[in-house]
């Protein structure tokens, strides 16, 4: 790998500068665990590393009057030991244990992994069924979006060069509210998903389901909501018939695709059985609730 130059701004509006003097050339740094591997392949342009992985305003997990805010240089270690993450979003640890190996997710940030877009992120599905709100900054100051809008194609999201992910919010509506994610890879640890999956709901008293989400990574060009079997679910009577249809909804939202590592018929039995799991395992979390 070819030598790079290094900065470490002090703080957001000073990195944005620095990445937009410097646009042709340089790109941030967070733990790098990416990015790293990408520029020892194929540097292109790249000449300056702008590290933005110690500024304040992008660390801590804090419980605020809207919600849950995770500042985007957080890491899967500091999520999976936080106390106010265990205690409001425990699905989004079981899709943080399952970056990686242990080096990984003492490294690698929930923000790089969102940045970075891939169809399979781990961190999207379980964020995205909790409605998390994505911050950013640029030139223009802050501004904030469902993060479902965040994504637009494969490695591709709605940041410009010199914008940042700032935070993501999980809204306070949401917190404790029951939800699952599951993976499944070709191997039990350090793989890419083939298929996740995350949903939320609630359920009344007469098991009445409300507010179901449903989020599916790997089988897309970027994570995707299965509105179509939320939509389905909303005011139905909880059964095993409504769960396997709005599962059968959501594989006709997908589109999977071949490749080397999994037939697009295998995905669509995996989406099948992977939603019908995690909206299982939500509901039977809603039912202790009430």
């Amino acid at each position: 790998m070819r030598p790079l130059d290094y900065i470490a701004p002090k703080d957001a509006k000073e990195a944005v500068d620095l990445l937009l003097e410097n646009s042709d050339s340089s790109c941030p740094l967070a733990g790098g665990t990416d990015l790293i591997v990408d520029l020892k392949h194929n540097p292109g342009n790249i000449t300056m590393l702008v590290d933005v992985s110690c500024i304040e305003e992008f660390r801590g997990i804090k419980e605020i009057e809207e919600g849950l805010k995770i500042g985007s240089m957080v890491t899967f270690g500091e999520i999976m030991s936080s106390e106010l993450c265990q205690k409001y979003i425990p699905a989004v640890i079981e899709g943080a244990h399952t970056v990686g190996a242990v080096q990984t997710r003492n490294l690698g940030t929930v923000g790089g992994n969102l940045v970075t877009c891939v169809p399979s992120a781990d961190s999207a599905p379980s964020l995205m069924v909790l409605e998390s709100i994505v911050t950013i900054i640029g030139t223009d100051g802050y501004k904030s979006m469902p993060i479902e809008d965040f994504f637009i194609g494969p490695r591709k999201t709605i940041l410009k060069s010199h914008e940042l992910l700032v935070n993501i919010l999980i809204p306070k509506k949401n917190l404790s509210k029951p939800s699952k994610f599951l993976k499944h890879g070709l191997r039990k640890g350090q793989a890419l998903a083939l298929v996740n999956a995350a949903a939320s709901m609630y359920l009344n008293k007469s098991d009445i389901i409300s507010e179901p989400k449903i989020a599916l990574g790997a089988v897309a060009p970027t994570p995707l909501r299965a509105l179509k079997a939320e939509a389905f679910l909303e005011g139905k009577k909880y059964s095993e018939e409504v769960i396997n249809e709005a599962a059968e909804i959501a594989v006709s939202e997908a589109k999977p695709i071949d490749d080397f590592r999994s037939s697009a018929k295998y995905r669509c039995d995996i989406i099948r059985t992977f939603t019908k799991r995690v909206l299982i395992q939500s509901a039977d979390q809603a039912k202790q609730k009430n």
